[in-house]
């Protein structure tokens, strides 16, 4: 674990259920996933309570202030602090003097689930509208391969709890970067694109992999990053294709280690044009 981190697993009592005999064996202790309040602070001030896996929380900050549209960059961000209480724990996130006056501007009271992506968006011109990705040239599909091939075998939460999502970055060769795991699979992606937006990684050296499907906010999220592909496991949503053709990302869905589907993003009339 990383410093500040608390176990992202506990051991729970649980008897195996057969449908012929019932549950009548002995019980026997079972990995199970934990689950933790999350409050953001921005500048002093209560932000969002979000439900989450305890674990790599200072990328989680960055990643959520970035995709949420709370910052522009990392530049905006001073510092964070993790605080431990009772009730969970709160990410004090030290902003700019820029960064803090757009910040409290747009303030949004939001109360976070892990399924959640636009809980307390009050309307719909608060809905997410970010700008379209530049271009980067295509994905082989030997890198998707490789990458989805070491993608499993990182994710080891998931694999002791088996309740978890995953989130990845992967270079341009197919190898995996950075891995983040979260029962929450928005947090996922926010905790990924934290992290490789803190290591000052060029978003046009890659491409996002999750493990979850690919839905509109997690197409948002990618676009705030500028991730030009967006790798999912799972399938997208028709609403989610239609805003990855607007942003210009490309989107690879029910991707599996022999096959895949390619939604290709349309080119702009400027890229079109060159």
């Amino acid at each position: 674990m990383r410093p500040s981190d608390e176990p992202a697993a506990a051991l729970r009592p649980a008897r195996e259920f057969s449908y012929a005999s019932g549950a009548d064996c002995a019980p026997q202790p079972r990995w199970v996933a934990v689950e933790t309040p999350i409050a953001f602070e921005f500048g002093g001030q209560p932000h969002a309570v979000m439900m989450a896996s305890p674990i790599d929380l200072i990328d989680f900050a960055y990643g959520f202030a970035l995709t949420e549209g709370i910052v522009d960059s990392v530049d905006d961000i001073r510092g964070v602090e993790s605080e431990a209480s009772a009730a969970g724990r709160t990410l004090k996130i030290a902003l700019s003097g820029p960064g803090l006056s757009s910040h409290m501007a747009r303030r949004r009271a939001l109360v976070g689930r892990t399924s959640c992506g636009l809980c307390g968006v009050e309307d719909f011109a608060a809905m997410p509208k970010p700008a379209r990705v530049k271009a980067a040239a295509a994905i082989a599909p030997s890198a998707i391969k490789a990458a989805l091939i070491a993608f499993e075998a990182e994710q080891r939460l998931n694999a002791l709890t088996r309740s978890v999502h995953g989130a990845a970055w992967c270079g341009r060769d197919g190898r995996v970067g950075a891995v983040r795991e979260d029962v929450g699979r928005h947090n996922a992606l926010d905790k990924v694109i934290g992290a490789m937006a803190r290591a000052r990684v060029d978003s046009a050296d890659g491409f996002l992999l999750i493990s979850s499907r690919c839905s509109l906010e997690m197409v948002a999220k990618a676009a705030r990053f500028g991730a030009a592909t967006l790798v999912s496991v799972s399938a997208p949503t028709a609403l989610a294709l239609d805003e990855a053709a607007r942003l210009g990302i490309t989107i690879v869905a029910v991707a599996r280690a022999d096959h895949g589907l390619v939604f290709d993003a349309p080119k702009s009339q400027d890229e079109a044009a060159a």
